[in-house]
């Protein structure tokens, strides 16, 4: 497979939005951790579980996103200067680790949908 300069410049603003994305929910759920310190309020076991959780893979999707993004500049360095199988080897790496991230941020919206349900599941109490 033939990767020109332009393939992997191509995923830079998709890489970029996505790490934007990633500090969002980032942001969002360390808001959500402080105010629920101030609060005093008991929570449950599940939900201290839950929000760790998100924090470990929240952590893990923009390891992912970061070092995909990282290897499509090795990959347009090694194109430039002529190592054409080795860009595209490289390349190929930094799909994977896009594909890894983006299955993390799955996961974890189903853990933030299972925090939801949680939620929703005291309140009816």
């Amino acid at each position: 497979m033939h990767v020109s300069l332009t393939t992997p410049a191509l995923l830079f603003p998709a890489i970029s939005l996505l790490l934007l994305a990633y500090t969002n929910r980032f942001f969002s759920l360390a808001a959500l951790i402080r105010k629920l310190s101030q609060d005093k309020t008991p929570l449950h076991s599940d939900q201290l579980k839950n929000l760790s959780r998100r924090i470990t893979i929240i952590k893990r999707m923009q390891e992912a996103g970061v070092t995909s993004f990282a290897l499509c500049v090795v990959c347009m360095i090694f194109i430039y200067i002529g190592f054409n199988k080795t860009g595209s080897l490289v390349f190929g790496f930094s799909l994977l680790f896009l594909l890894y991230s983006l299955i993390l941020s799955v996961i974890e919206i189903h853990i933030s949908v299972d925090a939801l349900n949680i939620h929703l599941k005291e309140m009816s109490k």
